[in-house]
């Protein structure tokens, strides 16, 4: 096991590398701790949960609504839970985000820490903080900012993942090299997703390596005013064509990354469209899609990242130097409508 911490504005977080489910009970306890999962886990992982208060969810992004938030909070009241207890959300990226919101709301706020149970929740989504849910086609409109006490990373949860789930969060690891690392960029072109899969070691310090990287940035700007908006790189189309298509998270992202390559060309002279291109293949993503345009726009008008009259789009400089730039909704509305299929 490796631990690594990071401090944020108002805790530090502890992360349990390569560690095993059993540290939870020192970590937390189960007297004053309620476990949050899926049925998808709780059914291959059932003997982890034996022992402990737990609530089980319906699995997928459709579930990621208020209404189970307020199903969440009706169980909690009903088993006593109370400012002292502890939630632990143990899954994917929609299991830490409802736990996560769950915590900052109940009581104004209690305890939460995260097993995440998938690559995509190990390297994204259950770092940083961000927790909250969809409403209708518009991703994590509603929510909150506010860190975890720890997380705790059992490889063995892997045994388990499908091969879409691996593949899935590999976007998120293109990604980070994409904006931040030309040398893991460099290592994803040589390997291929088997290898990975394969030799546990190295992604171990992969995934490692990923989450510090994640990390860092947000410890630098928690509450997005900066450097945190290059996380966001392939989200802002990729957010708006997920939900309208019923794409996987990865492969919405992965689209919007090969759309923000060609922005990036026309916008700030990013030469390496092909090789980007090339990797998000290599790992089973898809890059180029027909999409409704006109529709894709009109979401965009409620995106976050939107000021005003502009919107904050992540481009590429080059490969490891992700940059953020403010295009006039106008002019993004022309670059949209000239992206190729």
């Amino acid at each position: 096991m490796q631990k690594k911490s990071c401090q944020f504005s108002s805790k530090k977080v502890d992360y349990y590398f390569d560690a095993d489910f059993a540290l939870l009970e020192k970590l937390v306890g189960k007297e004053h701790t309620v476990l949050i999962t899926d049925e998808n886990i709780y059914g291959l992982h059932a003997k982890k949960f034996k022992g402990w208060n737990s609530i089980v969810l319906k699995p997928g992004e459709e579930f990621k609504i208020q209404p189970t938030v307020d199903a969440v909070i009706e169980e909690l009241i009903e088993s006593g839970a109370d400012r002292k207890t502890t939630l632990v959300g143990i899954g994917g990226g929609v299991v830490t985000d409802i736990t996560g919101y769950v915590a900052a709301i109940f009581m104004r706020g209690i305890r939460c820490g995260f097993v995440p149970s998938t690559v995509l929740a190990m390297v994204d989504a259950s770092i940083g903080g961000k927790n909250g849910v969809d409403v209708g086609i518009y991703k994590n409109l509603v929510g909150t900012i506010r860190q975890p006490d720890f997380l705790l990373y059992d490889y063995s949860l892997l045994k388990t993942l499908p091969e879409t789930e691996w593949i899935n969060g590999f976007a998120e690891i293109i990604k980070h090299s994409c904006i931040k690392d030309l040398r893991m960029f460099k290592e994803l072109e040589e390997k291929k997703l088997s290898f990975y899969k394969k030799d546990k070691a190295a992604l171990g310090k992969l995934i490692l390596r990923n989450a510090m990287l994640k990390s860092k940035v947000v410890e630098q700007d928690e509450f997005e005013a900066g450097d945190r908006r290059l996380l966001n790189f392939g989200h802002t189309l990729g957010h708006a064509i997920e939900n309208m298509y019923e794409l996987s998270h990865g492969q919405a992202i992965s689209i919007g990354m090969t759309m923000a390559c060609h922005l990036s060309a026309k916008l700030a002279g990013f030469k390496d469209t092909d090789r980007v291109v090339r990797v998000l293949e290599q790992y089973g993503l898809p890059t180029y899609a027909e999409f409704d345009k006109n529709a894709a726009f009109d979401v965009l008008q409620k995106d976050k990242k939107k000021e005003r009259t502009t919107m904050n789009y992540v481009l590429l400089d080059k490969i490891g130097k992700g940059i953020v730039q403010q295009v006039p909704m106008n002019q993004l509305k022309t670059l949209i409508d000239e992206l190729p299929a």
